[in-house]
């Protein structure tokens, strides 16, 4: 009997600016979760990529990374979310990927939130948005999500506090995954499968 391949855990950072702290922190928090070979991991920062916006055609069609991110968040078994706070909501570049998949690419797939901002005043502004787009493709997102500020990176790097809540975060998901695998079907899928041919 052939040995059951690593389960796939992805973090899409939907951050277009030069490398910062957030990336840093999940940096980290992946090498952790992955260092003992029992988990495949990966990070995909938009920052590094080059996706073309939703509508400009087929994804398989266009010169560029969009077919590609979009089979690698197709290809998970679990996705972290993860957005500095733009307008008090994710990012267009994050937004704009969520245009781009099919529903089936997060239909019943854990998710896990993870964002970033100036102070704690914003916290609730990118995951309620998230959690509406997620509710969309049938997403199973977790309870709780993470938000970091500033003051979870002293000298400029990720503090206990951080590094602990985006360990917490992950472990969480991957039990949650874990749970759905052994259920199976939670529902009827999402009414976006239905009324959407993709």
């Amino acid at each position: 009997m052939p040995a059951e391949e690593p389960a796939r855990l992805l973090v899409l950072l939907g951050s277009v600016t030069p490398p910062g702290r957030l990336l840093r922190a999940l940096q980290e928090a992946l090498a952790r979760v992955g260092a003992d070979g029992e988990l495949e991991t990966e990070l995909i920062d938009l920052a590094d990529h080059q996706i073309s916006f939703a509508g400009r055609g087929d994804p398989g069609e266009l010169d560029d990374d969009t077919a590609t991110v979009i089979a690698t968040v197709t290809a998970a078994d679990v996705i972290v979310f993860a957005t500095p706070v733009y307008r008090g909501s994710m990012t267009g570049a994050l937004k704009n990927v969520f245009d781009l998949l099919p529903v089936p690419a997060l239909d019943g797939k854990v998710v896990a939130l993870a964002a970033m901002g100036a102070s704690d005043h914003h916290f609730l502004g990118p995951d309620r948005h998230l959690r509406d787009v997620l509710s969309f493709f049938g997403a199973l997102v977790t309870p709780v999500s993470v938000y970091l500020t500033g003051a979870d990176f002293p000298d400029g790097a990720p503090g206990e506090r951080a590094a602990q809540a985006l360990d917490e975060l992950i472990q969480g998901a991957l039990a949650l995954t874990a749970a759905v695998g052994e259920a199976g079907q939670l529902g009827p899928g999402p009414l976006a499968a239905r009324a959407i041919r993709r």
